[in-house]
């Protein structure tokens, strides 16, 4: 998948820099630095502001805005911010809650590519739990695949109209 940060105007890129992240699977350091970046944004769906925020690891920020996302969409990113917390049982049950999604079903076609096989949201939630800090090449591949569904999902969010 192409991830092109400067697609979603010059405020999202210069908070996206380049797009490559690859976020701790845990819950990270909050970059404070890009705070206010993030609380000048505005004109974006909701599910995008989440995932802006999760992105540089403000996970309260994103719980707060993604629980009050009522779709599959929000229940997506409050999933995944559970998963970083970590809280595996929360964030599997928010998976549940979303069913089936356009983006999950992406990330099986894409993870392919980089060499891992999807099969569902509840086994990587395990996978991360396995293999969070413990600086293997099976965490490395874990936090790519992280990175592909957050670029998925907010893809998904900017161009959505289910929020």
């Amino acid at each position: 998948m192409t991830f092109d940060p400067t697609h979603y105007g010059p405020a999202v890129a210069a908070i996206l820099g380049d797009g490559s992240r690859l976020a701790d699977l845990g819950p990270g350091t909050p970059n404070e630095a890009m705070r206010p970046k993030l609380t000048a944004l505005t004109g974006l769906p909701p599910a995008c502001m989440a995932g802006l925020w999760l992105y540089h690891d403000f996970l309260d920020e994103s719980h707060s805005i993604s629980q009050d996302i009522h779709t599959p969409t929000g229940s997506f990113w409050h999933a995944i911010m559970h998963r970083r917390e970590p809280d595996a049982w929360n964030s599997k049950y928010w998976f549940h809650q979303l069913g089936s999604h356009a983006s999950l079903e992406l990330l099986r076609t894409e993870c392919a590519v980089i060499g891992y096989k999807f099969t569902n949201a509840s086994a990587f939630v395990d996978l991360c739990e396995r293999v969070r800090g413990t600086g293997t090449a099976d965490e490395k591949l874990a936090r790519m695949v992280q990175a592909l569904e957050w670029r998925i999902l907010f893809e998904y969010s900017f161009r959505s109209t289910d929020e």
